[in-house]
């Protein structure tokens, strides 16, 4: 996996299962570098969510490490709250989040717990909010905001933290496609403050054009390396039961028709593709 810095948070050698149940991962090995925004892929019911928990402390490692700065985690209340600090889940909805009557009481627990300062913890709930573009609802009942809304509102409360890697599982369902533009825009501003995120996903169209880096889950290991290449894959994809990417289709029949160079990336949405069919790369070769 290319990376920008060293590894913030890893699982090393990791196996989990459920009480009575198969091993649901077996001997995982999972880097997360500083720096990097990496896309977590594979089929529903194949591991996503157990890997992002074992990575946030949710869950204890059956056998394996947790490491994070190339430092095992300790699971006593000193160890949880180092790794707390460092990375933040915020799960699949919101409404298993959010439990504040409104929405700055909401963000600021957190911070609360840390036993930090008034004054800081009201400057992280600004900082958040902002980051989040919902300080106008600091206010607002929880139970008041759309589903968009607590989306924001449950990732402000992570953010409110300052953790070094913020996990999201699958972050854009539900939301309508303003809406998941809206949020990817808002963990752009994330990634270049410099917080490294981690978001599991079935979607590989969005995989594809947002992230760096990919780790696709298939049964009995998994897999990562540059998303470009991982999703190219088709062995692989298959494997995992996803499909193929959108943009990756295209590429390929642009290549095969002779308009577009092997090493040339191609259109990863519809708007670049028209964009570029616009300036006349489409054309067909001469001869």
């Amino acid at each position: 996996m290319v990376s920008d810095g060293s590894p913030v948070v890893e699982l090393a050698g990791v196996s989990f299962a459920y009480e009575d149940g198969p091993p649901v991962l077996d001997g995982v090995d999972f880097v997360v570098p500083e720096g990097r925004a990496l896309a977590l892929l594979g089929r529903n019911g194949g591991g996503k969510t157990t890997l992002l928990r074992l990575l946030s402390g949710g869950l204890r490692c059956g056998s394996g490490r947790l490491r994070v700065a190339g430092e095992d985690v300790s699971y006593d209340r000193r160890g949880l709250t180092r790794l707390r600090t460092t990375v933040q889940l915020v799960v699949q909805d919101p409404d298993d989040q959010l439990f504040a009557a409104s929405v700055g009481q909401d963000v600021s627990f957190g911070p609360m717990n840390l036993g930090l300062p008034e004054a800081e913890v009201r400057a992280r709930v600004r900082e958040a909010l902002e980051a989040l573009d919902i300080t106008a609802l600091e206010d607002r009942p929880t139970h008041l905001l759309s589903y968009g809304q607590r989306k924001r509102a449950a990732i402000a409360g992570a953010v409110a933290m300052r953790p070094r890697v913020l996990i999201l599982d699958e972050p854009t369902a539900g939301l309508d496609p303003h809406g998941q533009e809206r949020l990817l825009a808002v963990l752009d501003g994330l990634r270049a403050s410099g917080t490294t995120v981690v978001m599991a996903t079935h979607d590989v169209d969005l995989a594809l054009r947002w992230a760096d880096d990919a780790a696709v889950l298939v049964p009995g290991g998994l897999r990562t390396g540059p998303v470009a290449e991982l999703l190219a894959d088709s062995g692989l994809l298959a494997t995992a039961r996803l499909r193929q990417p959108w943009a990756a289709a295209v590429a390929r029949l642009l290549r095969g028709r002779g308009l577009l160079g092997e090493a040339e990336p191609g259109p990863l949405t519809a708007e670049e593709l028209d964009a570029w069919a616009g300036t006349g790369a489409m054309a067909a070769p001469e001869g």
